[in-house]
């Protein structure tokens, strides 16, 4: 047997929507899916980016702040690298595996659009409101871009949370309130301007302050919840729209207005470079991302304290020296 054959790698199963395979790899490499030391990871870090070269003006001695030999690494994962067999002590970074990956989307040309992967995978057609899978199925779910046009978001929620095993974790990211808004805000003053009313044109978004309160209802725990915003340069308007489209973006809401007048969009345009244009002639447009993490609950997971247990004020913790003396007394 050879060295590591002893242990037995944990096979997880996990899916994926929309279906975006090198998403859900570098976010499972990235994060290993664990809030501490005790929780499992899909993977085990490569190690690829510790052997990266110091970056420019960086001190190759020792030091309180640069403790190991850089050089010195790198020389020796190069050397394990041409061994006859390197493969053959990598036991640790192979405990865990991923047995199946479920990739699910709405639309099944995205399906056929799928990233290929050396994962068993599996293309399946259906609704986030509507998951067609048993109760206690995966081990991860990962949601990329996709829930921002849930009709139901609390449902969609709930059916995750179901389908998750008990400590199993849901890893989410989502359009944000403040999405677009310099779209948002040209079209309106330009269809108040040229037709003297306005319709909606960008689809509405869930606040982050309600995201928490959500996921909680659905019945995760130990929630993690955090924002970010992606500012991408445009030509002009007309070209963020064309990109729009062709991300399968596109404003799907009933009370939409199905046509824009050509002098409107052109106003459009006008007042979105007048207002927010960049010096270079280019337009920026803000893309607000929600992330959230949630673990579905088990015996295993830690619990906060009981209300009422503390014995210590908050008002106490300016003579904190003194009250640790006494009880070591």
């Amino acid at each position: 047997m050879r060295r590591g054959g002893g242990h037995r790698a944990r096979c997880l199963r996990f899916f994926i929507f929309p279906p975006m395979a090198a998403v859900a790899v570098a976010v499972a490499r990235a994060l290993r899916v664990g809030c501490g030391g005790g929780r499992r990871g899909l993977w085990a870090l490569s190690g690829a980016s510790a052997a990266a070269s110091p970056p420019a003006g960086a001190s190759p001695g020792s030091g309180a702040l640069s403790p190991f030999d850089r050089r010195l690494k790198r020389k020796q994962k190069n050397w394990a690298a041409l061994q006859a067999e390197p493969a053959k002590c990598d036991y640790l970074r192979e405990e865990e595996t991923i047995e199946k990956l479920i990739q699910v989307d709405i639309a099944e040309n995205a399906l056929k659009n799928a990233v290929e992967s050396e994962i068993p995978t599996v293309s399946v057609v259906a609704d986030e409101e509507f998951l067609p899978f048993k109760e206690d199925t995966f081990d991860l779910v990962v949601s990329s871009l996709s829930l921002h046009w849930v009709n139901d978001l609390p449902r969609a929620f709930r059916e995750i949370h179901q389908v998750l095993k008990p400590d199993g974790v849901f890893i989410g990211a989502m359009f944000g309130g403040d999405t677009l808004y310099e779209l948002r805000c040209s079209l309106q003053l330009a269809e108040l301007e040229r037709e003297g009313g306005f319709s909606p044109h960008v689809s509405p978004f869930t606040a982050v302050s309600d995201l928490g309160h959500l996921l909680s209802r659905a019945g995760f725990t130990t929630l993690t919840v955090d924002t970010d915003e992606i500012q991408v340069n445009y030509p002009g308007l007309f070209e963020l729209m064309e990109d729009l489209q062709g991300m399968g973006e596109s404003n799907c809401s009933w009370n939409r207005k199905p046509l824009l007048h050509r002098e409107t969009m052109v106003a459009a345009a006008a007042i979105y470079r007048e207002m927010y244009g960049n010096s270079d002639g280019s337009v920026p447009a803000t893309f607000q991302i929600f992330y959230m993490i949630g673990w579905k609950f088990h015996e295993s997971q830690a619990r906060p304290a009981q209300r009422g247990s503390a014995t210590v004020s908050f008002g106490d913790l300016a003579n904190i020296g003194g009250l640790l003396s006494t009880e070591k007394k």
